[in-house]
């Protein structure tokens, strides 16, 4: 075994460290698979943006399944297992499934944006065969990013402690090849997505916050559920960045430190790479419980109650407004602004 494929963990360490991915894993594979499962049964009545998420579903579950495994036998083995080729086949599913998986998020919030109309009626209407070409391109552009080092344009190595494989940040300052490969990959693969993702979801939550501004005349408390659906917005945007950053930060630093490497602490280089792998476990309930459609199943009762309540004045307390909300079921003068963002539905009145 060559020494850059040993452990420069303690035993220990390598077998907690094992524990944990194991953990990782099955909580990734049966929460990326209930989304699938569950898009699967309702796949004709998805929305298209909605297909977005299915395709985060298949990045977690596809990085799961096909890497995970890989570093769970390498941890309990005390050493990276298979040498190059196996080196190189981790490196090779970790850029793609990255890469798609970063893209598919910005992608998600440029379209939750447009569609997310400031009034909502207003928003872009996305459909389906436009949904699938941008999925199509969105694995064409990570899989051109994988297949670079194969190339000769940039390569894939060890992590510095020795139980994973990816771009190899190190060679940085070796060749003009891999400093041209990693700058224009932190530029196009990473800074810029980050930036339409915290640029998207933070414009999602302002839009909300201005409609319901709009809608706190009445006599109505919807601060609650402005405060949900922002933080929903803001766990979005943050939630990936947050677990990826630390990876990052130790990437760069490395990149810039290749010959005096060994004063990093192993186990330093190890934490934000188990942290950045727990994405996986935690994307599809943020992202499944966002879901529009989840909401309206969840609440659906609530909702229902309520939007009897705004149109058909069945509740009492409403007469101080009756010049603001319509008491006529068919929704004629209610206001729109609320029939939008609580999207009741309208029954006609019986006469």
């Amino acid at each position: 075994m060559e020494e850059k494929y040993m452990s420069k963990l303690s035993p220990t360490v390598d077998f907690w460290a094992g524990v944990y991915l194991v953990i990782v894993t099955i909580v990734s594979i049966i929460g990326n698979a209930a989304v699938l499962v569950s898009a699967g049964r309702r796949f004709s009545l998805l929305k298209s943006p909605e297909l977005l998420t299915v395709n985060l579903a298949v990045t977690d579950i596809g990085m799961a399944l096909s890497m995970y495994p890989l570093s769970i036998a390498s941890a309990f083995n005390h050493a990276w297992v298979g040498g190059d080729p196996s080196c190189l086949y981790y490196g090779l599913m970790g850029m793609i499934f990255s890469v798609a998986s970063i893209v598919t998020i910005a992608v998600m919030g440029m379209i939750r944006f447009l569609v997310t109309g400031d009034p909502p009626q207003t928003g872009v209407k996305f459909q389906r065969p436009t949904i699938r070409i941008v999925i199509s391109g969105i694995w064409l552009y990570a899989g051109l990013w994988a297949a670079f080092p194969l190339l000769g344009w940039g390569s894939y190595g060890p992590e510095p402690f020795g139980l994973a494989c990816s771009v190899d940040w190190t060679g940085y300052g070796e060749s003009l090849s891999h400093a041209t490969f990693i700058a224009a990959l932190s530029v196009l693969c990473t800074f810029i997505p980050s930036a339409f993702i915290l640029f998207t979801y933070f414009g999602i939550a302002w839009k909300l916050h201005r409609a319901y501004r709009a809608i706190q005349t009445q006599d109505f408390q919807y601060g609650n559920i402005e405060k949900k659906i922002t933080l929903m917005a803001v766990m979005i945007s943050m939630g990936f960045l947050i677990s990826w950053t630390p990876y990052v930060a130790v990437s760069f630093w490395s990149m810039h430190h290749a010959h005096t490497q060994e004063q990093l602490n192993p186990f330093v280089t190890l934490l934000p790479c188990l942290f950045a792998k727990s994405s996986t476990a935690y994307n599809p309930f943020i992202y499944f419980f966002f879901q529009r459609s989840t909401r309206r199943k969840q609440n659906g009762g609530r909702k229902q109650a309520l939007c009897d309540f705004l149109c058909c004045g069945r509740q009492t307390g409403v007469a101080t407004r009756e010049s603001k909300l319509t008491t006529d079921c068919n929704g004629n003068g209610m206001d729109e602004t609320m029939v939008g963002l609580m999207g009741c539905s309208v029954v006609p009145k019986e006469t």
